[in-house]
């Protein structure tokens, strides 16, 4: 009767919300996504040397910059926004701006024992309020934006949401807390905000690839379903948490990944296409408002097998994946090549054009992770590497890069930012009419356009 009641009760705040998009429409008006990373996703990583909690006042900006980043600013969004993307992912980190008291018993000791010290559910206000304005950044410039909980998961010692039933048991109700406060603090922002439930969440051996890949023999069946029966639930603890919140929060698109993130890649084992084939769609009270999620990072030190490494990629992500009914974003991708930067420059430009070629062909948006503007550069703002922003735009928007080419500028008085094919800032509140006399021959950026200036 609870349940009836429950699902009676969501589907009332369904009539009184926003008529939101569907979750394949927003895949598609995403276009392109960029990650947020090395920013809100900080945290000092081991139980052992909690380094920022022990020697940082432990603010926001603290966080924010721990890891070689700036803290993000609103001419960064508008930079990107200007330059073709719609659609930012923000990864946030969030158990570190909870409950805990990382109280170290001596100056020299920064080890940390979440059993004696635990993060208990409540997120403080600040940190909140630092992430949502952040958020407002992204959602100014009329772009979406992905929020998640990100390395609460992943390999090390700190994660506490790990693929197995057993942690799933105990961790269930700060999991859903965690969400209903998040799901909250947003619930009346429109379409363009999207959660996504967890990152790479892996098993009790930290096991990539596939679950139990960690194991003795690289493989146990018995953790393995126990991996992958908690991903499920996770997933739909997740879904359950944000609906119950009401508002826009009833329609709102929801994303899940597979286990671990895992893409499928790979013909090395019979395992590899698990995440893929065992993740299960949550049961929802609406329909169509739920996506899915991999990470892709492919080798490009050959060319010609990069670009078919791609292919296969993307046909298994058509055969077990999107023929579950949902659409699907690459939330994470790049290059693994460690030394790609330096001596395969050439490669990686190709790769990354054919990359966004194929998976929009597919359907698919694809969210670089970081790089492509990165460290002091974002403060400027402007792009850390054009080339390989060039080659994602055109991917994308197609030779003629964002929005296509238009001859001149419109000459209705009116003021405009003028920045330059990299991104560079190079005037601000220009007026119309005098922007084709003032520049010298070339492409420039205004109001997120191309224009062309031909020096007549």
């Amino acid at each position: 009767m609870r349940k009836i009641f429950f699902i009676l009760s969501l589907l009332a705040m369904t009539a009184m919300a926003q008529n939101f998009e569907t979750a394949h429409e927003a895949v598609k008006n995403m276009r392109v996504g960029w990650n947020l990373g090395n920013t809100f996703d900080s945290n000092s990583g081991d139980t052992l040397n909690m380094w920022i909690e022990h020697w940082t006042n432990r603010m926001p900006s603290d966080y924010e910059t721990a890891w070689g980043q700036p803290v993000a600013n609103p001419e960064l969004m508008k930079m990107l926004k200007n330059a073709g993307f719609n659609a930012i992912r923000v990864p946030v980190t969030w158990y570190p701006h909870m409950e805990a008291k990382f109280g170290f018993s001596t100056y020299e000791n920064s080890i940390w024992n979440p059993s004696k010290d635990d993060i208990g559910t409540k997120i403080q206000v600040v940190w909140m309020k630092r992430v949502r304005e952040v958020v407002d950044y992204v959602i100014s410039q009329d772009m979406y934006c992905i929020l998640n909980i990100h390395h609460d998961t992943g390999a090390s010692n700190t994660a506490w949401l790990i693929a197995d039933e057993g942690v799933y048991a105990k961790q269930r109700t700060r999991f859903e807390a965690v969400w209903r406060q998040i799901a909250e603090e947003f619930k009346d922002y429109d379409h363009r905000l999207i959660f996504e439930g967890y990152n790479e969440m892996l098993d009790i051996k930290r096991s990539w690839c596939f679950a139990s890949f960690a194991a003795s023999g690289q493989y146990d069946a018995s953790i393995a379903r126990s991996a992958y029966n908690a991903i499920n639930s996770y997933a739909q603890s997740f879904v359950d948490a944000v609906r119950s919140t009401g508002g826009n929060n009833v329609q709102r698109n929801l994303i899940v990944s597979t286990y671990g993130a895992c893409d499928g890649s790979g013909t090395w084992n019979s395992h590899l296409k698990d995440p893929l084939k065992n993740l299960i769609l949550p049961k929802d009270v609406v329909s169509n408002h739920l996506i899915m999620e991999v990470h892709s990072y492919p080798e490009v030190k050959n060319l010609t097998s990069a670009k078919k490494d791609v292919d296969e990629r993307i046909s298994a992500w058509k055969t077990y994946l999107l023929t579950k009914g949902a659409p699907l974003i690459v939330g994470e991708w790049g290059t693994s090549t460690e030394d790609a930067y330096t001596n395969y420059r050439s490669n990686m430009q190709q790769f990354y054009r054919y990359f966004i070629e194929q998976t929009k062909a597919a359907g698919i948006t694809a969210f670089h992770w970081m790089g492509l503007t990165d460290g002091a550069d974002r403060s400027v703002p402007k792009f850390t590497q054009p080339d390989l922003l060039d080659a994602i735009i055109k991917g994308y928007y197609g030779e003629g890069g964002y929005t296509g080419i238009e001859n001149g500028v419109s000459k209705e008085e009116t003021v405009a930012d003028i920045y330059s094919i990299n991104g560079i800032c190079l005037y601000r509140k220009v007026k119309r009419s005098d922007i084709a006399g003032m520049l010298p021959k070339g492409i420039y950026i205004v109001d997120g356009r191309k224009f062309i200036v031909d020096g007549r």
